[in-house]
């Protein structure tokens, strides 16, 4: 098995194509995705005012879907989506601008979380609950 990155799969094996999440209020949570984790947009085929797509890296796609309720269950901490930052400080400089508060893996509140190989990380929630894990394995 190949350990460059970069490297196509091989015929017939899987790759991520995206991820979907399904959102209350796309107004809240695309830009929050946009303007707090720094995702680009992409077109969606759709065009109704419920999707919005993003590119989280090559070949891959976060897609946001209105039709969440608000009662709906949320995932806890262990199914997540983890984005690495080139910039760990910056992010949580943005976190804390917008009053979105940050913990560690147990759950303290404002602190960065050192894991065994030295990578730093936070854990945040995005408007819907969803957690977030943003580290700086860049």
């Amino acid at each position: 098995m190949s350990t460059d990155s970069n490297a196509q799969p091989a015929k017939g094996k899987a790759r991520i194509n995206h991820m979907a999440l399904s959102v209350t209020d796309l107004k809240v949570s695309a830009p929050f995705y946009d303007d707090i984790i720094g995702l680009d947009t992409i077109p969606e085929p759709f065009h109704d005012g419920l999707h919005t797509w993003f590119s989280i890296g090559d070949k891959a796609h976060l897609h946001l879907i209105q039709g969440r309720k608000p009662n709906d269950p949320v995932p806890n901490k262990n199914t997540h989506l983890c984005f690495s930052s080139g910039d760990l400080d910056a992010l949580i400089a943005t976190l804390k601008k917008h009053n979105i508060s940050f913990e560690d893996w147990a759950g303290t509140k404002g602190k960065v979380n050192i894991r065994v190989d030295g990578i730093r990380q936070i854990w945040f929630q995005d408007p819907d609950g969803y957690w977030i894990e943003a580290n700086d394995d860049f």
